[in-house]
């Protein structure tokens, strides 16, 4: 019912959100004129602010068309490498002439399409050959296309990485972590070819008893029963996932958001009086950043649940007692993959001492194979984006992936 209630919302307030954009457009056509440019200017920053305040389910592009290499710059083109009715292997073909290491970065499935990672994926492209996990929104998955839980995103991350071939690198960032670890744990017990030589968890939850956050006694607080009953609801059927249970995106946006709310009503307020002011680069870096935190989608309720039930309730892969396809997940077989593990002073989602859980449960690697990095001055976004990451972060990876590779 959580579902139809949002929908019968989105569709009465969307249109009145399209006029306002559209109004907000003329208006800029005839603001120079005198004697009423300093109203029409406060007009069309209200109406703008309200217009591109609303979800959309629609994913935005990653906008990467050409990238730094060595002295010049090399043209960029999205080639989808393999698919599944879940996710897209995508790769960023870059035009450079050269070979570089090939990194498979691992998205979230966490409300937000994997375009979240584009500054990662951007300054990755400098040194190295970049692939995505590029996930679909689960309310357009048909439910002839099975079920999706927390074993097959693992099997996805494996099949991926075989799909790259041997001598690959792999970058999990927040939530995947998880399954990135029980991935290569799972492919070096088999001694899979494409077994990554280096394993970068950025920022991820792999033991969420240390240092817990706000999130993570959220999902203490209540039993699995209330999550599926709460968080729940179900595609209508005017989209092509219709009758697929699905945790909404727009109930993770709305979590994210209750958490930091003050900041949120202070950036819309300081884009009102950016456009008021006619400050453009100030309006247009606010609309690139809500443009995408506003694009939201849908999980399938399966993987929601049991990473909450498995990852943040009964912490089975910090324990020793992950299952992937009935077979017991032993983070102790990986003997040659690079371990790095790196988290963010300020993380107010994934708490110190989370992702670096990672380098005592592989007790099988050397110590000449692990390292740990924390970035001070940085929250949970600015592991993976920003300057920070551009600057300081960056570089440590690239030193371990040139090193392993």
């Amino acid at each position: 019912m959580i579902y139809q209630i949002y929908q019968a919302q989105a569709d009465l307030v969307d249109p009145l959100r399209r006029v306002a954009r559209n109004t907000s457009t003329l208006l800029r056509t005839v603001i120079p004129h005198p004697p009423y440019g300093i109203f029409l200017r406060h007009l069309n920053a209200a109406l703008e602010v309200f217009g591109y305040a609303g979800t959309t389910h629609n994913r935005p592009s990653y906008g990467i068309k050409e990238v730094e290499a060595g002295n010049g710059m090399a043209a960029i083109s999205e080639e989808v490498v393999y698919a599944t009715p879940f996710a897209n292997l995508l790769h960023f073909k870059k035009d450079s002439g050269r070979p570089q290491p090939k990194v498979l970065v691992v998205a979230p499935l966490s409300g937000h399409f994997a375009t979240l990672l584009r500054n990662t994926v951007e300054v990755l492209l400098r040194d190295h050959d970049v692939y995505i996990t590029d996930w679909k929104n689960a309310r357009d998955i048909p439910l002839s296309a099975g079920r999706f839980g927390f074993d097959e995103y693992v099997e996805h991350v494996i099949k991926f990485l075989e799909m790259m071939g041997p001598r690959s690198h792999v970058v999990g960032v927040c939530q995947p972590t998880v399954a990135v670890l029980a991935a290569v744990s799972i492919m070096a017990e088999d001694n899979n070819a494409a077994t990554p030589r280096s394993m970068t968890l950025m920022a991820g939850p792999i033991d969420t008893r240390r240092n817990p956050t706000k999130v993570n006694l959220l999902a203490k607080a209540k039993d699995i029963s209330w999550f599926e009953d709460k968080m729940i609801g179900v595609v209508p059927w005017r989209y092509r996932g219709g009758g697929r249970r699905v945790y909404p995106g727009f109930m993770q946006l709305t979590a994210f958001v209750s958490m930091n709310l003050d900041k949120h009503i202070g950036a819309h307020l300081r884009q009102f009086r950016s456009l008021a002011a006619e400050d453009s680069q100030a309006s247009e870096i606010h609309r690139n950043f809500y443009d995408e935190y506003l694009a939201v989608m849908d999980l399938p309720a399966e993987f929601y649940l049991e990473t909450v039930d498995r990852i943040f309730m009964r912490h089975q892969l910090a324990k020793g007692e992950l299952i992937y396809h009935g077979r017991p997940v032993r983070p102790s077989a990986i003997r040659k993959t690079f371990l790095f593990t790196i988290e963010g002073e300020r993380d107010d989602i994934c708490g110190l001492g989370q992702t670096a859980a990672a380098l005592d449960l592989c007790s099988g690697l050397r110590p000449l194979l692990k390292r740990h990095h924390v970035q001070t001055g940085v929250g949970h976004y600015g592991v993976f984006a920003g300057r920070r990451w551009e600057n300081e972060i960056y570089p440590l990876v690239r030193e371990v992936i040139q090193f392993s590779a």
